[in-house]
């Protein structure tokens, strides 16, 4: 791999503070989304991992199924415990997502249909970037610049 395609999918974020207990992220392309400590209406950093959970693996079944028919309805939940290890350190415990998708009641909208179970499973085992990295074993390192 060259050090180009080693920068090309290398993903990155800027975070900036707001205010106290308030932040904002910008993607390299000039998005961002605004969060905070949960004192007000605002995701919190850990919404944030549940929505990416969520999103990661519906952007897998939606562009896929899509193709095919549009769903009457596409919603995911994702949950999780909150808890402490042995230690004392914070972490999510039984995550669980858990699609409703449906289609139309005609030929497309059942081939749809029963594909979304199989892409679901691919999502899962293969394709969802953030799911499979928090599952995996994953060195975080925090530097200081």
């Amino acid at each position: 791999m060259t050090n180009d395609q080693t920068a090309s999918n290398r993903r990155s974020i800027d975070l900036t503070r707001i205010e106290k207990g308030r932040y904002r992220a910008t993607n390299s392309r000039g998005g961002s989304l605004e969060f905070g400590s949960g004192g007000t209406g605002e995701f919190t950093p850990v919404e944030l991992l549940l929505a990416a959970i969520a999103g990661c693996s519906s952007v897998d079944v939606d562009l896929v199924t899509s193709r095919r028919s549009e769903p009457t309805t596409f919603q995911v939940t994702t949950s999780a415990e909150k808890s402490k290890d042995e230690n004392g350190a914070a972490m999510l415990t039984d995550v669980q997502v858990s699609f409703t998708v449906d289609f139309p009641d005609d030929e497309q909208g059942r081939r749809a249909a029963g594909m979304v179970d199989r892409l679901i499973q691919l999502s899962h085992e293969k394709d969802c970037t953030v799911s499979r990295t928090v599952e995996l074993p994953t060195e975080v390192t925090f530097t200081r610049a």
